[in-house]
């Protein structure tokens, strides 16, 4: 058994089936890497399924911004739970927030309550909330099995004394998962300081256009990003 998983962030298919490739555990799969992942398209999500076998969590977030959600944007939310369901994905992350920040706890309930038999991992919406600790105890009420954070910071590695805390505040009854800023320069530092057994990270780069012709006028396409293989398979190996 190796000393912890990794989930990695990606933001298309090919990220995915490099994932399972190189012996991730499970996948984030979301789109819009540049707003910080939205929810992919019902397609994304059905091809994606029938080409990995890992387990298979699609972020469900309907825009880019705060976790604050109106009633529209949760209806939104509920239907892409149910096409996650019938599609057979292993959960979904997922976030809400109220409007001064703590985890709106009635409303991550019912997301979850949905979402079974999926599991559920709380997304970094946890990292903007103004008491972590208060955060941590509301996502378990709500039904949570995983909580996705920084540890408020930038990225993971910048928290490691938090993250501690938070483990060991949360025992056995949610698992903490590192993620952001996750290298197989700092991984291990990290697993030391945290003592978690759960990590996620999307090692991402943007790949180069294979376009034999590109307008050097148009400059807004945006780019693909896939994970760095090399990288991928460092915090891999430091993880086993």
């Amino acid at each position: 058994m190796p000393k912890a998983i990794l989930e990695v962030c990606a933001f298309n298919i090919q990220s995915c089936i490099i994932a399972e490739k190189a012996g991730a555990y499970r996948v984030e799969l979301c789109d819009n890497p540049v707003e910080g992942g939205t929810t992919p398209g019902y397609g994304t999500i059905k091809r994606t399924r029938e080409r990995i076998s890992i387990k298979l969590y699609p972020i469900l977030r309907p825009r880019c911004g705060n976790y604050y959600y109106d009633e529209d944007e949760i209806e939104i939310i509920k239907q892409d739970i149910r096409v996650c369901r019938e599609l057979g994905c292993d959960g979904i992350s997922i976030g809400a927030q109220k409007i001064n920040g703590e985890i709106d706890i009635d409303l991550l309930k019912e997301f979850v309550e949905l979402a079974g038999p999926m599991g559920v991992t709380c997304n970094r919406a946890f990292d903007a909330t103004p008491d972590p600790f208060k955060a941590l105890e509301d996502i378990i009420e709500a039904g949570c099995e995983r909580i996705l954070t920084s540890g408020q910071q930038t990225g993971a590695p910048e928290a490691g004394e938090l993250l501690g805390k938070l483990v060991k505040q949360a025992g056995d009854r949610i698992v903490i998962m590192p993620g952001a800023g996750i290298r197989s320069s700092n991984i291990k530092k990290l697993m030391d300081e945290s003592g978690a057994k759960e990590y996620h990270g999307s090692v991402r780069k943007a790949t180069e256009n294979p376009m034999t012709f590109a307008n050097p006028l148009v400059t807004d396409f945006g780019n693909v990003y896939l994970p760095d293989e090399e990288e991928l398979m460092g915090i891999l190996a430091q993880m086993a």
